[in-house]
């Protein structure tokens, strides 16, 4: 059982990168609002998003597949990382009662912390 769960969770934040990666590409416009609202325009080119996309699709495929590991897994938390470490507000107020308001609040980011904590335990066990 312990198998087949570490590899749902390789599977899942997989494609979850790949995601990412598609609507990098697939819709920059969008990626740089996200950028820009969340990520303090740190990544808000339009080239940069389509690079960033293609490493992110990248990724997350050898993660799916299982292949490179030793350099894969580490690339992966760390992406994910940076995606928790840049909303952390969000991460610690997600009803919006102390460092967000009604209208900032969103506890739809909250998993992002589940999704990384897994991801790294499950680096950790098949790395």
């Amino acid at each position: 059982m312990k198998a087949l769960t570490i590899l749902l969770i390789r599977i899942s934040t997989g494609l979850l990168l790949m995601l990412w990666g598609v609507i990098k590409i697939g819709a920059p416009e969008r990626a740089i609002e996200v950028s820009n609202k969340y990520y303090g325009e740190l990544i808000s080119g339009e080239n940069l998003q389509m690079g960033l996309g293609g490493a992110e699709i990248l990724l997350g495929a050898l993660v799916c597949l299982g292949l490179l590991r030793k350099i894969v897994y580490p690339a992966q938390a760390l992406v994910l990382f940076l995606g928790v470490a840049f909303i952390w507000n969000y991460i610690l107020d997600p009803l919006g009662l102390y460092l967000l308001d009604e209208d900032s609040r969103n506890p739809l980011f909250f998993p992002s912390l589940c999704v990384f904590f897994c991801d790294a335990r499950s680096a950790r066990i098949q790395g």
